[in-house]
């Protein structure tokens, strides 16, 4: 990845100059100061030189264009004076910066000064050795490089001078690596850029140059950038497009082709297919006869032998006729090519990974439309002319190296690379049809395809359909029956690919499950009974069998689809073998026994729930199979053919207990581990008893036709090792009991490690040929490698058994490219292969490993056995193996035998890593103990040998295991290890050695951690930093990463050491002996390998990490480490790029304000872009941090493109999770600010098309991508709407077709959740402007979830269905806003419904008819069409639905179209439509319309959800019915039998359901329904059909429960009990709802109340009042106050007269209550607690609530404890009238409440307890005043409303509960004191007034109303009349008002009532004459009031009594006050007349 430096990201610092400034005026720093830089010491002066190269750089760039041309010059002088330095030399940082300067300055600035910059360059090449030394001379070839890059297109005139000069040059760089590559490098930059106008002599020259060095040179990196040179030469020039050139190039190529550097060899491969690409011509093959000068054999073109130089050109030669021959290949000469090179047996593997490069590039460089239309050719070519070539199958360590070659390149390459959907497809069809289907033969033109053809087109295809999917879906057919073919075929090998590709098929198309194994096992019973002909049966038999197996396996992954019968009719057919197979000949037999023992270990894999069944049965079977054995003597005695067959049963029986062992861990107990340990011990004593001598190998009498009896006893060890590995990790138990006395660690030690115990025999000569010549271990190409193990491949290494978390690769390995995997394999002695092992059928393989053969697994096994049991041996057993284990690595009689002690080395030193693994605790196994002084010893003195071993993969384990040692030991035996290497660094100086020992403190301190290490840091950081400056290259390699692994270990204790570990980092970056352009050829060689700039960068990454965000803190620190990171992002190696982008990403964690985030986006934009997986990844991880923190502002700073860049890059790699987070982020984060957006932006994914090829089968692309069959114009207008937008920029020659499916299902996902969240925001905000937005779109959505539920591919159709009920959920009560009295969706009812058909077609699935079950019923209930009549097809599709499923005929159930459903599918379906109907039920009491669509059908619904319900409680509760181990009933069903087997699938439907059933019959019951009390009762059938009441026998509801109670009472509390966490509120909410509605008396009856059923409905209701919101609470408080008042005990309850059960139920519910309310006001238990500040409404409603259901449960409570709970009732109260936080909204609405309770507490029926109530009372009064008195000081903010509110409710209690007041109560006065008192304080006088009116004013008074009326008459006489007094608030006007009204209330009396109104009519006119006129209406409207029709008498004689001039005043009051004057009655007047005294006449109407 080439990064521009306008790219990087840069610090925000001080370091920034303005751009405008010029040269001459610039700062010193942007000049170099050599006497400074001379002045520095040696060492510091890289340092130096470094940071001003980078900072220069920084500068350069920086400058705008204008001021880059004006200093363009001087930059260019201070370039050049870098160039020329003697000291210190510039090195390969130096040449790269400044290369980038003058290209920056020469290609963006003026060109003025090119041509002096060039001569410049060329005259330091062109310089003496005297003059300029090599290294300045090497700078100035870079330079000239990258100036021709740049620049080169205005410099042609002088390309031959500079080319003459480097290649003058390259003589004097014979001795110097470094500068020959660069010479070539710039040699192919020169011709890159001047092209055609090339000199030829110059061309020719250089041709012939990088000709000699790409097959003369032994650098690799000279050998590289020839060949790109020679790349460069051909693509760019037409010089050397002739036949003769091809040839030479040729034979160079294959030279190269031959290094042991993978660079090398990928350059190669490069160049020849660039070169093959170029000479491409697509016709060539269809016109041999044409104009175009061709070879008279093209096709025939040989190499040259690797011998043959170059031939010199002759003018008048002949062969100059050939040398003007134009190359033209097609492509069968082109891959002719490739492939008669690859196929030579002189050919090396190394080549021939260089020609698998090649085939890679050449179908990479090829136009796609080439690959899709000869996919056929190549093809063939591929897997006929190559795989299946003699000279590869002969030889098995090639065919299986080639096959994996041919899998990368058919499948990974082109099948998922360069082909799209639609040629995926075809390219399946065409591996069926041409090579499949020709199996067996059945035209003579179509021969029968080779083996390994087969094995090829069937791995090919396997990887397809993976890819593929469901979209394979048409071709299923076609390729099941050619599967089935094939399994005919007579090769184990063609029959386990074919069975693996059956289930891969199966998997992908699950359908076809029932289909495969019922032919897999017709075909089976066929073959078995021709076993006595003389066809190929057995052979068949067996392919039939592992074909069976592999299908079942799927049955676990998709049980929808699987069948009980099968698998038990499979059970059938093997125990009948087993059992007969001792009744047949022997051959015979062995065929029965293996076919056997294979399906019983495919029904292994269905797990514990079928298998527990059968597990007695299987232990008698493997007892039969595995006896123990006969004496030696008696095995003596046997012949070859009967030990074969005894020995091939016990592989095959042990086969089967392995599967059984891997897929059954829970029935794993004590007993089944000891009778399998057992077992296995009785097979390792069989073993024994084998004779040793070597048999005749005669193949009649072998057992199995193609097994020796060695390799029977090498499979049987293999099985036994991994049985016993699997036995120990699964159980433990038997560990330290029956391994010990079997003597396993032995046994697996004699494996791995006898020097005579692995396979020779046929490998003989090849072993001995390696002996002959060995070189290394890995460099063995037999598929043995001396016995080597198979889990060490390089520095990658296997993972252990039970291993919980592997060490991934090295960081310096990319393992993601597709070239790095492909060089891997070369590591590998032997390889893995599909039928090496069948058992990995039955399972997914993991991280696809392949398994090893036999002889290589045996070691593999044996050796995590090993690991397994030894730490759990005593000291002794230890210390003795670990001996014998010294012992054999050093006999000296492996010296004869380099190979074996090799492999033992390997085997040993993984075995002892594996083993400290299990005791460190990094397995499941047990770990045992390996802490003993001499173990331990042993151990350090074996370690050391592998850590100074020269094989750096033996040292890679060696300090892997040493690093665990130490932390197994403890920290004295790690401070000694820490010295001991120390010493040895210093003393020793073998640079292997020395890199081993410091790998190995990496390794330390790592392992034991930064807290136990911190006394060992100093030590090690000191020698890590010296070594890191070693010369040597393996020494400063591992160095560095070991100082990364202590930096990442340490931590923060590292942070001291980060800046001189920068420093170093730094100065070894530009160290020119720390990378690959060094001059000696070891070193650049070396580094080619392993390069140490990725572990540099690394360490970096490492230190930015322990900094942390104290990088802000650290300028200095940061400046250097931007610097250096900026040439990480600008190196040529991937894997630099990837470490410099994973240290950007942590620097913006960290330091994010010191960064350029422009630039850091648009570094990472070109990233994504790269063709490295690795630079990919850490981009997109990058990205994903940036859009955690800001989405928006990242996409603001990328532009335009980058969100299609973003979704073509997961369309190319699906497998990029990192970005599908990022998009589900950026969704989460701008979802609700970007609506419209987001919906167009997916519309634009889910219709974006590319331009793919035209494919060849229209009818098979027709049938994969149609559109649905419209019958609806408008539908099918709408359909297209998309259609014309795709069409409407038509490609030429091409085909559009959509994005993956994946991508687009991924896409339909994102709407899904954008939608939900749009919901979500909507029912939070009615006015939601993203609802709006969304609601303005919603005709492209629903376009959108149209497409896809119309779409061929499952997935999407699904997921459309799924996405229209959300819509349908969300917006289907929605009016539309041009037409309110319309609904939004009702305009795209058409289209819903036409969405729905295809998921009832008959290809259609049980997920997708259940989808669409859903989505009808939310469609009805949304009420878009509320008439019946017009429903049309989707209630007919409801009812049809269930008619189908209530049938009580044993008929086949279907849905539409869709019929051959499972039982398990059925039952899904099954619960998809009651759901669906029980939604409609339960809307129904919104939408009264859904009533009649429920009603004809309610009494079944009713019947047939209950049922559902208790086989939901009967899977939920019940044990398995299949629990026991013994035998199964004959007259049991299948579906009995095997109940547990599908208890977990059927849950999962039931669990998604149950609530809505029990929903629906909760509205039922609340709805109080006759006919659902019925059906719950169980009595629907006989007395009501379909909710029409019958008349049946009455039922005491309230005595017993309805039938059906206690399974939805268990079903619901078992809900809640359990739930999970990520189970939402409202889920809650609709359990508990319906627990109350289960709870009433009519169903539960008095059930509830029984002791156990009680007692968890108490718990729960506590947990629920202890932990739940306020909502559930609610209904938590609704349900206790209910079970309380229908307690039995409530009816009875003022008899019951002692404590009893019923009232200690009756108290647990109140104390719900209370503990509800203490939840939310803790001081009402503990006075201290502190309450919140404020409550919510909703925290008000539960108090309210929780209040009254306490006062209704009073009400019912037994008189025995009624005063307790009253007593709680008062305090209560009396806490929330003291609450600040209750004054404003609580105790108002409270106060009714407690005006009820104390009214009920006081009436005549529960005065039985007077004095407790009357002192209770009291007690509560007394508080009232404590309270009103804390409140009148105005000590809170709430005080007033408290002092208001605590008079209110004193003015309650004596107005309710006065009768239990004692009228001389001291309390009493004091009461009535303060409220009197409270009538001058403002504030409380109005209030206080209002009270005292209504204690005055009680109507009905008893004794103590009476003294209350009195005290405050008097008081308040005295308050009115006396205007002394201070009235804040007026409230005397009240006060009168009272007193006037009081008098009143006399008129019964008149005697009380004259003598009151005369104290009132005093006191008012007393008043008036005080406060005189202003006061006169108020007055004249109380005399007003005394003068009322009631008391017109006394009132006369009161008048009457009065002096005159009181009379006289009142008269004037009343006239100026209002009052009628003409209101005088007459007869009064003369009355009053007549006796001589003054009189007032009024009227007798006073008051009306």
């Amino acid at each position: 990845m080439s990064t521009s430096q306008d790219s990087l990201p840069a610090t925000n610092g001080k370091n920034k100059t303005s751009s405008n400034a010029h040269l001459a005026g610039k700062p010193s720093k942007h000049q170099l100061d050599l006497t400074k830089l001379h002045s520095l010491p040696s060492e510091q002066q890289d340092l130096y030189l470094f940071t001003f190269v980078t900072n220069f750089e920084a500068y350069v760039t920086s400058l705008s264009q204008e001021a880059l041309c004006s200093q363009q010059r001087l930059l260019s002088t201070e370039i050049h004076q870098i160039i020329n330095l003697s000291s210190p030399i510039p090195t390969r940082v130096t040449r790269n910066c400044l290369g980038r300067c003058l290209a920056h300055v020469l290609g963006r600035g003026d060109r003025k000064t090119l041509y002096d910059t060039i001569n410049q360059l060329v005259a330091v090449i062109n310089a003496s050795k005297i003059g300029k030394q090599l290294h300045n001379r090497h700078a100035a070839v870079h330079c000239l490089g990258e100036v021709y890059k740049s620049a080169g297109d205005s410099a042609i005139t002088l390309s031959s001078i500079a080319a003459s000069s480097l290649l003058r040059l390259l003589k004097t760089a014979q001795n110097h690596v470094g500068l020959r590559a660069a010479i070539f490098k710039a040699l192919e930059k020169i011709v890159g850029v001047v092209r055609r106008s090339l000199d030829e002599t110059i061309a020719k020259d250089i041709w012939k140059h990088a000709r000699t060095a790409a097959s003369g040179d032994k650098a690799a990196l000279v050998q590289a950038n020839a060949c790109w040179c020679i790349e460069q030469l051909v693509m760019s020039t037409s010089y050397f497009d002739t036949v003769n050139d091809f040839d030479s190039l040729k034979s160079s190529i294959w030279k190269v082709c031959e290094s042991p550097v993978p660079v090398a060899r990928r350059s190669a491969a490069s160049c020849l297919a660039a070169v093959m690409t170029k000479s491409y011509v697509a016709d060539a093959a269809s016109k041999p006869n044409s104009k175009v000068k061709r070879s008279k054999k093209p096709t025939k073109i040989q190499p040259p032998s690797v011998e043959e130089d170059e031939t010199p050109s002759r003018s008048a030669s002949p062969s100059a006729k050939r040398n003007s021959i134009k190359l033209e290949l097609s492509l069968s000469d082109l891959l002719s090519q490739l492939s008669a090179q690859y196929i030579r047996s002189s050919t090396s593997n190394r080549a021939r990974s260089a020609i698998a490069h090649c085939y890679i590039k050449v179908f990479k460089n090829l136009d796609s439309d080439v690959i899709r239309s000869h996919y056929d050719q190549i093809m063939d070519h591929l897997l006929i002319d190559i795989l299946s070539s003699p000279s590869i199958v002969y030889d098995r360590y090639r065919m299986l190296l080639t096959r994996k070659y041919v899998q990368k390149i058919l499948a990974d390459c082109i099948g998922a690379g360069l082909l799209a959907e639609t040629g995926r497809l075809n390219a399946a069809k065409t591996l069926i049809n041409k090579i499949l289907k020709n199996y067996p033969q059945v035209l003579k033109e179509r021969p029968e395809p080779a083996k390994q053809t087969l094995v090829g087109a069937l791995n090919a295809l396997s990887s397809l359909i993976q890819s593929l999917g469901s979209v394979f879906g048409p071709l299923v057919d076609g390729c099941r029956d050619a599967l089935v073919h094939v399994l005919h075929h007579p090769s184990y090998t063609v029959q386990t690919h074919a069975s693996y590709c059956l289930r891969t098929m199966v998997l992908a198309c699950p359908q076809q499950l029932l289909t495969c194994a019922s032919i897999c096992m017709n075909s089976l019973s066929r073959e078995l009974g021709l076993l006595t002909t003389g066809r190929q049966s057995p052979r068949r038999c067996v392919g039939f069998a592992n074909g069976l197996a592999a299908v079942i396996s799927v049955s676990p992954q998709q049980p929808l689809y699987s069948s009980l019968e099968i698998s038990s009719r499979v059970l059938s057919i093997a125990t009948d073998l087993l059992k007969s197979s001792s009744k047949v000949e022997l051959r015979v037999s062995s065929t029965q026994v293996q076919v056997a023992w294979i399906l019983i270990g495919g029904l292994m894999s269905l797990g514990p729930n079928f298998v527990k069944i059968h597990i007695s049965q299987l232990l008698l079977l493997w007892r039969n199979a595995l006896p123990r054995p006969l004496p030696r003597e008696n095995t003596a005695q046997r012949d070859l053919a009967e030990l074969s067959y005894l020995t091939h049963v016990r592989e095959c029986a042990l086969g089967s207990i392995l599967s059984f062992l891997k897929s059954n861990n829970r029935l794993m107990t004590l007993d089944v581990s000891n009778r399998t340990a057992v077992l296995l011990q009785n097979t390792i004593d069989f073993l024994d008893t084998l004779p040793k001598k070597k048999f005749n190998d005669d193949p009649s009498l072998r057992a199995s036709y193609s097994l020796s009896l060695q390799d029977l006893i090498i499979m049987v060890r293999r099985r036994l090792l991994q049985c016993y590995t699997r036995l120990i990790t699964t159980g433990p138990m038997v560990s330290s009991e029956a391994l010990t006395e079997s003597n396993l660690l032995t046994l697996a030690m004699t494996m791995f490690a006898d020097p005579e115990s692995y396979l020779s025999g046929s490998l003989g000569a090849s072993i001995t040929n390696s002996v002959g010549t060995f070189e290394s271990i890995w460099d063995i190409e037999d598929n043995s490698g001396f016995g080597i193990t198979g889990l060490v491949r390089g520095e990658h290494l296997r993972p252990l058994p039970a291993e919980m978390s592997s060490s991934g690769p090295s960081p310096w390995i990319d393992k993601t490219g597709e070239h790095e995997s492909l060089d891997l394999e070369l590591l590998a002695p032997a390889y893995g292969a599909l039928e090496h092992d069948s058992v990995c059928l039955l399972r997914e393989m993991e991280n696809d490993e392949l398994p090893d053969p036999p002889a290589t697994e045996v070691v593999n096994s044996a050796i995590a056995l090993f690991a397994m049991t030894l730490p759990l041996q005593s000291p002794k057993i230890q210390e003795g193996v670990l001996e014998q284990l010294a012992t054999v690595t050093s006999t000296s009689a492996l010296q004869r035998n380099p190979g074996r002690k090799a492999a033992i080395m390997v085997n040993t030193a993984m075995a002892l890593l594996s083993a400290l693994k299990v005791a460190v605790g990094e397995t499941s196994a047990e770990s045992g103990d390996l802490r003993s002084v001499t173990v331990e010893k042993c151990l350090q003195g074996l370690i050391y040998g592998f850590v100074t071993d020269q094989d750096r993969f033996i040292r890679n384990l060696g300090y892997q295991a040493l690093g665990r040692l130490c932390s197994s030991s403890g920290n004295s035996f790690t401070t000694n290890e820490v010295n001991n290497l120390i010493n040895a660094i210093v003393s020793n100086r073998d640079p292997n050695a020395r890199a081993g020992f410091a790998m190995s403190l990496g390794s330390i301190h790592s392992q034991i951690g930064g807290m136990a290490a911190g006394f060992h840091l100093k030590k090690i950081h000191g020698v890590l930093m010296s070594l890191c400056s070693d010369p040597h290259p393996a020494v400063h390699f591992c160095a560095i990463r070991a100082l990364s692994q202590v930096a990442d270990s340490a931590g923060l204790a590292f942070s001291a050491y980060v800046p001189s570990t920068l420093g170093l980092m730094a100065q070894l970056w530009s160290c020119e002996t720390h990378n690959e352009e060094f001059a000696t050829l070891a070193t650049s060689n070396y580094e080619l390998e392993q390069p140490t700039s990725i572990m540099i960068a690394h360490c970096v990454d490492s230190l930015i990490n322990v900094l942390g965000p104290d990088l802000q803190d650290m300028e200095k620190a940061r400046d250097l480490m931007v610097s250096v990171m900026q040439q990480f992002v600008s190196d040529s190696l991937p894997m630099v790029q990837a470490e410099g982008l994973r240290c950007w990403e942590h620097m913006h964690l960290y330091d994010s304000g010191h960064m350029q985030l422009a630039g850091y986006i648009r570094l990472l934009q070109q990233s994504l872009e790269s063709q490295h997986a690795c630079v990919r990844e850490n981009a997109v991880d990058g990205l994903y941090s940036l859009v955690r923190r800001d989405a928006s502002q990242i996409f603001q700073f990328a532009g335009d493109g980058f969100e299609e860049r973003l979704w073509l890059t997961l369309n190319d790699f699906p497998e990029l999770d990192g970005l599908r987070n990022l998009i589900h982020t950026w969704l989460g984060q701008t979802s609700l600010d970007e609506t419209p957006k987001w919906v167009s932006r997916l519309q634009q994914v889910l219709t974006k098309t590319a331009a793919k090829q035209i494919e060849q089968d229209v009818q098979l692309s027709a049938k994969a991508d149609a559109e649905p069959e419209l019958q609806d114009e408008e539908i099918a207008g709408f359909a297209s709407g998309e259609n014309k937008s795709q069409e409407s920029q038509p490609i030429p020659e091409a085909a559009q077709e959509l994005l993956r499916w994946q991508v687009r299902a991924f896409t339909l996902q994102c709407l899904s959740d954008f939608v939900a969240i749009v919901g979500k925001d909507m029912l939070l905000d009615s006015e939601s402007a993203s609802g709006n937005a969304l609601q303005q779109k919603i005709a492209d959505v629903i376009r959108m979830a149209f497409l896809a539920s119309t779409s061929s591919v499952v997935e999407l159709r699904i997921g459309g269905l799924k996405l229209i009920n959300q819509i349908l959920t969300i917006f289907g009560s929605t009016p539309d806003p041009d037409f309110s009295e319309a609904l939004l969706l009702e305009q795209y009812q058409a289209q819903i419904s036409t969405a729905l058909t295809p998921a009832f077609n008959a290809d259609s699935s049980p997920e997708l008819a259940s989808a669409a079950v859903s989505v009808c019923a939310t469609f009805t209930a949304t009420g878009m069409v509320k008439d019946i009549d017009r429903m049309g097809r989707i209630l007919k599709l409801l009812v049809a639905a269930l008619d189908s499923f209530s049938s009580e005929a044993k008929t086949e159930t279907s849905i539409g179209e869709l019929r051959g459903l499972s039982s398990n599918a059925q039952t899904m379906v099954r619960m998809a439509v009651l759901s669906a109907w029980a939604e409609l039920q339960v809307s129904s009491a919104e939408q009264k319309y859904l009533s009649k669509v429920i009603e004809p059908h309610i009494g079944k619904l009713t019947s047939l959800w209950l049922l559902s319900l208790q086989e939901f409680a009967r899977l939920r509760f019940e044990p398995d019915i299949s629990s026991n181990t013994g035998p199964a009933g004959t007259n049991e069903s299948l579906e009995v039998i095997y109940a547990a087997l599908n208890r977990q699938t059927l849950l999962e439907f039931y669990q998604a359901s149950w609530l809505k059933l029990v929903d629906a019959i909760a509205t039922l019951i609340e709805r109080d329904s006759d006919f659902v009390f019925d059906a719950l009762d169980g009595r629907r059938k006989d007395s009501q059909a379909n909710g029409v009441k019958s008349p049946g026998p009455n039922i005491n509801y309230r005595d017993e429960p309805v039938a059906f109670f206690f399974v939805l009472f268990g079903i619901v509390i078992e809900a809640l009990v359990t739930r999970s966490s990520n189970e939402s509120p409202t889920d809650v909410l609709r359990i508990l709802s319906a627990l109350k509605k289960i709870l009433s008396p009519s169903v539960s009856g008095n059930a509830v109340y029984q002791e156990t059923v009680f007692s968890e409905t108490i718990e729960l209701l506590d947990r629920l009042a202890l932990t739940e919101g306020f909502e559930i609470q609610t209904i938590v408080v609704e349900i206790a106050k209910n079970l309380c008042i229908t307690h039995p005990a409530a009816s009875d309850a003022d008899q019951v007269t002692e404590l009893s059960e019923d009232v200690e139920q009756i108290f647990e519910l109140s104390r719900i209550i209370v503990l509800v309310l203490t939840n939310i006001l803790p001081n009402i238990a503990n006075p201290k607690a502190p309450v919140r500040e404020t409550l919510t409404d909703e925290a008000t409603t539960l108090i309210k609530n929780s209040l009254e259901s306490l006062v209704e449960a009073s009400e019912i409570f037994p008189s025995i404890i009624k005063s307790d709970l009253y007593a709680t009732i008062f305090h209560i109260y009396t806490v929330i009238l003291s609450t600040p936080a209750c004054q404003a909204a609580v105790i108002p609405q409270t106060l009714p409440v407690f005006r009820r309770f104390v009214q009920s507490t006081t009436d005549s029926n529960s005065l039985d307890s007077s004095s407790s109530i009357s002192s209770q009372v009291q007690g509560c009064l007394h508080r009232f005043l404590a309270i009103l008195g804390i409140a009148q000081r105005r000590e809170l903010e709430s005080s007033l409303s408290c002092a208001k509110n605590t008079l209110l409710a004193t003015t309650i209690l004596f107005t309710t509960a006065s009768n239990t007041l004692s009228p001389n109560a001291p309390l009493v006065k004091a009461a009535m004191e303060a409220m009197l008192d409270c009538l001058q304080d403002l504030g409380l006088a109005k209030m206080v007034s209002s009270c005292l009116r209504s204690l005055t004013l009680v109507p009905s008074k008893n004794p103590t109303d009476e003294a209350i009326a009195r005290y405050l008459f008097t008081r308040l006489v005295h308050f009115a009349a006396d205007v002394e007094q201070s009235d804040p608030e007026n409230a005397r006007a009240i006060v009168l008002q009272t007193l006037t009204a009081f008098v009143n209330l006399l008129s019964e009396d008149n005697d009380k009532a004259a003598a009151a109104m005369t104290v009132v009519l005093s006191a008012l006119l007393g008043r008036a004459s005080k406060e005189g006129s202003i006061i006169y209406k108020m007055i004249a409207a109380r005399v007003m009031e005394l003068a009322n029709e009631r008391l017109m008498t006394t009132f006369r004689s009161v008048v009457a009594a009065l002096d005159p001039e009181q009379r006289a005043f009142m008269e004037k009051i009343l006239k100026e006050g209002g009052a009628s004057p003409g209101g005088v009655n007459k007869n009064t007047a003369d009355g009053a007349a007549g006796s001589g005294e003054p009189s007032i006449a009024l009227k007798l109407s006073f008051g009306m």
